[in-house]
């Protein structure tokens, strides 16, 4: 199984030492503002930071950089990315005693104070657009999601719980964290939803990104009809295979289909961090087939990976690592911009949010934990080296957005304001249109 290559470094070129120069300036000037140490392949210091401040357990985290040169290079070539392909490449690592998500953690938490301000303009040269080839059309939503969700049913089994739940638990925080499965964690979070969309007996429910099923099982458990969209032939496949062994096959029909493309009406709507996946472009889009496709009185609840809204609107035009390597066409929005195009475009409004940031992280630290446990596993599927260290900073970068407070999410309730009207049998004409 082959994965994206970082870009290989060609260090011969003066421009290139150049501006990895500069950028090795601009790193040091960043590790006086932020608690991590950084050590060359001696072991001597490239410099001790001057910035306060330690993990809880009182160890200052510290990076190796093993190929130095490498890794400014990348850094100069495209600063959001280049950290990211210098891991995936093996240029650094968390030092022997310091965890991965330990290094992380202070940048995320001064992602908007580490950078001197002498440099912050610089961020108009270095920010990149998203490629166009990442857009949410009908076409490129099957593309993107493709590229993530269908790498292999058994890789993602490899590290998730029984649940084959790939989103964030929900934890009893009056308890003990480290007596409480992830299984029940995962259950906690999938009937809090449910809850909030007022899902039981007779309701009939639509729901948007069906992951492996354990939503659509649970609500037909409690006597629901669950009509679930997926564009991941892989997650269909097997969702199928799991709510006929459930024994509610007769009330989940498991569809290979785009949200743009659904009919009906339903009573409830719920989807578990498919907006990240939507893209800003088709937001609007998305939510004006919600509010079509919801019956008078009915409820729609989604879950959704937030961020500040000043972060939103610095990072909503530039491509990350993220999008290039993890989740292609992907934006995390905002609870402000959420509300915005809800207001803007359709009668939905916004009558609950419940956040719950810190159970993320505390869920990707688990994902990764188990994930570097089975390597050998997942290794035998025919995933490489390469791979291995994309997945171990990807998992380990979103802990340290949660756990520091630059990530957020939240299960958010929408009803329709005022008196209902009533909806016809399929999207708006400005849904369809927009879904060209």
């Amino acid at each position: 199984m082959t994965t994206i290559q970082p870009r290989p470094i060609v260090p011969t070129l003066a421009p290139v030492r150049l501006q990895a120069k500069l950028a090795r300036t601009i790193f040091e000037q960043v590790l006086d503002r932020v608690p991590v140490d950084v050590v060359l392949p001696d072991g001597s210091p490239l410099r001790r930071s001057a910035a306060s401040g330690s993990e809880p357990s009182g160890i200052r985290p510290t990076v190796e950089l093993r190929r130095p040169s490498a890794f400014f290079e990348r850094l100069a070539h495209h600063p959001k990315i280049g950290i990211g392909e210098a891991y995936m490449a093996g240029d650094w690592r968390a030092a022997p005693g310091t965890d991965l998500a330990d290094v992380l953690r202070p940048f995320a938490a001064r992602l908007t104070t580490a950078i001197p301000r002498r440099w912050v303009a610089l961020r108009q040269v270095v920010d990149r657009a998203i490629p166009h080839d990442q857009r949410n059309t009908l076409t490129g939503s099957r593309r993107n999601i493709e590229a993530h969700y269908d790498l292999s049913n058994d890789l993602f089994a490899a590290f998730l719980d029984e649940t084959l739940t790939y989103s964030s638990a929900l934890f009893d925080r009056t308890a003990p964290l480290e007596g409480q499965s992830l299984e029940d964690a995962q259950l906690r979070k999938v009937h809090a939803i449910l809850d909030e969309a007022r899902v039981g007996d007779g309701t009939t429910v639509l729901e948007i990104g069906t992951g492996w099923g354990t939503l659509a099982i649970e609500a037909a458990r409690r006597g629901a009809h669950v009509t679930t969209l997926t564009l991941s032939r892989e997650q269909a496949a097997l969702a199928r295979d799991r709510a006929a062994a459930a024994g509610v096959a007769d009330r989940v029909d498991v569809r290979l289909e785009d949200y743009r493309e659904a009919r009906g009406s339903y009573d409830a709507i719920v989807s578990v961090e498919m907006i990240e996946a939507v893209g800003e472009e088709y937001w609007p889009t998305y939510f004006r087939a919600i509010d079509s496709l919801l019956a008078p009185g009915g409820v729609a609840a989604i879950q959704a990976i937030l961020m500040a809204h000043d972060r939103y609107l610095v990072t909503r035009r530039s491509y990350g690592w993220i999008q290039k390597h993890i989740f292609p066409g992907g934006l995390i929005p905002s609870l402000r911009a959420i509300t915005d195009v809800t207001q803007r475009g359709t009668e939905l409004r916004v009558t609950g949010v419940h956040r719950f940031g810190l159970d993320y992280a505390e869920t990707l630290r688990r994902w990764r934990a188990t994930f570097m446990a089975q390597w050998p596993q997942v290794e035998r599927l025919g995933f490489d080296e390469t791979f291995r260290r994309k997945w171990e900073f990807y998992l380990a970068y979103c802990e340290a957005g949660f756990d520091s407070g630059y990530l957020d999410v939240a299960q958010i309730r929408f009803e329709r304001q005022g008196p209902d009207t009533v909806r016809g049998a399929s999207p708006s004409a400005g849904v369809a249109q927009d879904a060209a």
